[in-house]
């Protein structure tokens, strides 16, 4: 009896490795230019994530997608092809980084045009603070020689003391 149990939670165990197995073989891609061009795309089941890396507990949209990456990788079709077939299925949002041109242009130039702009206004308040403290006079105001041998004799007085 214990025998039969033995076996039987053997053969589950089995069972089970040899289905995680094929379902890792099934959704993995075939070829490392399926993966590259996979970590180019979202997946589209709204998890905003790249379609290689999706972590979807049963996301069915991933695992249709990397099926047709893969049929179209091994049908030799060329990235770009690829690319746009699925474009034309999903819109520009499958892409992971937006097309240069027409309005996405602005999510490649803003970037470096605010961070250009912050360097001149930082370099500007430096070169203005430098000015201000090159002109403000190093010692205070001018002390006329009267005032300044006052005031030793009244400090050799109060030191003697």
């Amino acid at each position: 009896m214990v025998r039969v149990i033995v076996r039987q939670r053997l053969v589950a165990a089995a069972l089970a490795g040899v289905l995680t197995l094929l379902a890792g073989l099934l959704y993995a891609q075939s070829t490392e230019r399926a993966k590259q061009l996979g970590a180019g795309m979202m997946c589209m089941c709204s998890c905003a994530q790249i379609l290689t890396a999706c972590n979807h507990v049963g996301c069915t949209v991933s695992a249709t997608m990397l099926q047709q990456l893969d049929q179209r990788v091994a049908a030799n079709n060329s990235d770009d092809l690829i690319l746009q077939s699925f474009v034309q299925e999903y819109g520009t949002k499958v892409l992971a980084s937006p097309p240069a041109q027409g309005f996405n242009l602005l999510a490649w130039i803003i970037p470096g045009l605010a961070f250009g702009l912050g360097l001149a206004v930082v370099v500007m308040v430096i070169r203005q603070w430098r000015r201000r403290f090159e002109l403000a006079p190093a010692g205070g105001p001018p002390i006329s020689s009267d005032v300044l041998e006052r005031a030793r004799e009244q400090a050799d007085r109060e030191t003697e003391e």
